[in-house]
């Protein structure tokens, strides 16, 4: 195996854990909440009624869960294409850690103290890690 096959599994796997780290912290908060207040399982027909019962400081994680499925999901997609292609090189794997540490620091931010201003900084930061990769594969492949 080389790097250009195995280079980006690991920050893509890493994405993953993260993701299922924010859905167990989710379902945990959840479930604390509505065995807290004796809700009714059957209250929680359709995500507005989980809104309308959980309130805004509960909802961190769920609103996080919802963000691993944006920006997240086009920084699989190119780990994939540049994998199929043979284009992993250090920068590439660099990039991608440092996407998966920055997505890693915006959800710990978004699920604990939630601070906007700081949720926002690490966010745009890792937005910037990824488009700069989807630009250098797009340029490299016109």
């Amino acid at each position: 195996m080389t790097m250009a096959t195995t280079g980006l599994a690991l920050p893509m796997l890493g994405m993953m854990l993260l993701t299922l780290l924010v859905w167990l912290t989710m379902f945990v908060t959840r479930v604390g909440f509505a065995r807290k207040h004796k809700l009714d399982i059957e209250q929680f027909k359709t995500p507005a009624d989980v809104q309308a019962l959980i309130p805004g400081d509960q909802s961190a994680p769920s609103n996080n869960f919802k963000n691993l499925f944006e920006l997240p999901v086009i920084f699989y997609a190119l780990c994939l294409y540049l994998t199929a292609t043979s284009q992993v090189d250090g920068f590439y794997i660099n990039c991608a850690w440092a996407f998966l540490a920055l997505r890693a620091l915006h959800s710990l931010i978004h699920c604990s103290y939630n601070r906007v201003a700081h949720r926002f900084a690490i966010y745009i930061l890792s937005s910037i890690v990824l488009w700069v990769m989807v630009f250098r594969a797009f340029f490299a492949a016109i």
